[in-house]
C-alpha cells in the first residue's frame, strides 16, 4: 500500500513546487513560452524637451481714460467686443470747445489784420527814415509793433491747435487691436480728466504671450538655443484635445529667482482663433535642441530593480535577456536611455514582469514553435 502511495505523493510535491515558482519559470520548466509584446529599439534624432506650467498673459493692456472733461454723448461699442486700431469707442460732448474754437479763429483773423497793418507801417517808416523824414526811434517802434503783432497771431494759432486737439480728444478711439473689457460708464455720464476714471480696458489678444519658469540648470541650453534660433514652444490648455499651439521663445529674464531657483521665460503665439485666453494656465513644452543619435525604447519597457533600471530584450532564440540601462529622460511615450542596446532589437513591453533572465517568450501573435519532449 505504501509503495503505491509513494509515486502519488512525489507527483503531488512536484506540482506544489511548480505552483510556488514564478509563472514564467514554470512555463519554461514545462517547455512553454511566455506571451509578450515587443517594440524595437530606435536610434535617431529626439528633441530635448523641458516641461513646465505657464500662464497666458496679454502683451499689452490699455486702460481707456478721458483726456478732456465732458459728458459721454455716445457709446459706439459693446462690452467684450473686438476692435481695431483707430476705431471710435466713445464720443464726448464737444460743443463748448467748438464755440471756443470759433471765438479763437475770429481772434486770429483780427490778429492777422493787426499784423499786416504793423508790417506796412514798419516798411513805410523804413523808407521815410532813408529820406530823413522819420526818426530812428519811430522806425524802431514800428518794427517792434510788427513783431508784437506777429507773436500775438502765433499765440492765437497755438490756442486754436489746443482747442482742436480737445475736440479731437472728445472722440475716444482704440489705440491698438484688442478686446474690450467691462464698460461701467454709459451715455449721459460726465467724466473729468482730473478724476482719472477708467472708462474701460483694451486687451491685446493676438499675438499673445505665455510666461513660464524653468529650473536654472536648463539656462545654458536655452541661452545656446537663443544664439542659434529662438526655440519653438508648444502649449496646451487642460482638457484640450487638439494639437498644441506653437510659438517662439522671445524673452529670457535677466536674473534667476534665488527663492525658487528658476528663471522666467516668455513665448509669443499667434492667436487669431483666440484659443489662448489671458489668465489661463497651460502646460508648456520647450525644445531648446535636438539630440541627433538618441536611443529610445517604449516607456513601459523600462523597469526598476535593486541595481537600477533595466529592460528585457527578446533574443533571436526567443529567450529574454536582461540589459542594464540608464534612464536619461522621457520624451512623450518613449524613454531616452543609454546602455548596450542595438537598433532594431526587440524590447519586451507587455509581459516584462513575467519573465526573468533566460525565460522563453514569444510574440503574442507569433506562430508557436514546436518543442520536442524527451520521455
Amino acid at each position: 500500500m505504501t509503495r503505491r502511495l509513494l509515486p502519488c505523493l512525489q507527483r503531488f510535491a512536484f506540482m506544489a513546487l511548480l505552483a510556488l515558482l514564478p509563472a514564467g519559470v514554470a512555463r519554461a520548466q514545462q517547455g512553454g513560452s511566455v506571451p509578450v509584446t515587443t517594440d524595437p529599439v530606435q536610434v535617431g534624432p529626439v528633441p530635448v524637451e523641458i516641461l513646465a506650467n505657464g500662464i497666458v498673459a496679454s502683451e499689452s493692456v490699455v486702460t481707456i481714460r478721458t483726456r478732456v472733461d465732458g459728458q459721454i454723448e455716445r457709446v459706439h461699442v459693446t462690452e467684450g467686443q473686438m476692435v481695431r486700431r483707430g476705431q471710435p469707442l466713445f464720443t464726448l460732448d464737444s460743443r463748448l470747445n467748438q464755440a471756443i474754437l470759433a471765438q479763437q479763429e475770429a481772434q486770429l483773423a483780427s490778429n492777422r489784420a493787426q499784423e499786416a497793418r504793423t508790417q506796412a507801417d514798419a516798411r513805410r517808416y523804413q523808407s521815410l527814415r532813408g529820406e530823413s523824414f522819420a526818426s530812428q526811434q519811430r522806425f524802431e517802434q514800428a518794427q517792434a509793433d510788427a513783431l508784437a503783432a506777429a507773436a500775438t497771431a502765433r499765440a492765437t494759432e497755438a490756442l486754436i491747435q489746443q482747442t482742436r486737439l480737445s475736440i479731437e480728444y472728445a472722440t475716444i478711439v482704440a489705440e491698438m487691436d484688442g478686446r474690450l473689457g467691462a464698460i461701467p460708464l454709459r451715455a449721459g455720464n460726465f467724466v473729468r480728466q482730473a478724476e482719472n476714471t477708467a472708462i474701460t480696458t483694451l486687451t491685446q489678444v493676438d499675438p499673445i504671450l505665455v510666461q513660464f519658469a524653468i529650473p536654472e540648470r536648463w539656462l545654458p541650453e536655452v541661452q545656446a538655443a537663443m544664439l542659434r534660433e529662438p526655440p519653438r514652444v508648444a502649449v496646451r490648455t487642460e482638457g484640450d484635445t487638439a494639437a498644441p499651439a506653437e510659438g517662439r521663445l522671445v524673452f529670457v529674464d535677466s536674473a534667476v529667482d534665488t527663492t525658487t531657483g528658476t528663471i522666467l521665460l516668455k513665448a509669443r503665439f499667434d492667436n487669431a482663433g483666440f484659443r489662448l485666453w489671458p489668465g489661463q494656465y497651460v502646460q508648456v513644452r520647450i525644445a531648446p535642441r535636438v539630440e541627433p543619435d538618441a536611443i529610445t525604447v517604449a516607456g513601459p519597457a523600462v523597469q526598476t530593480g535593486q541595481n537600477g533600471r533595466f529592460v528585457f530584450v527578446l533574443a533571436p532564440d526567443n529567450t529574454a535577456r536582461r540589459r542594464e540601462v540608464v534612464l536619461v529622460r522621457v520624451a512623450g511615450e518613449r524613454a531616452v536611455v543609454t546602455g548596450e542596446l542595438q537598433p532594431g532589437e526587440r524590447v519586451i513591453v507587455d509581459g516584462a514582469q513575467r519573465v526573468t533572465e533566460g525565460t522563453r517568450a514569444m510574440e503574442r501573435n507569433a506562430a508557436p514553435q514546436r518543442v520536442s519532449s524527451v520521455r
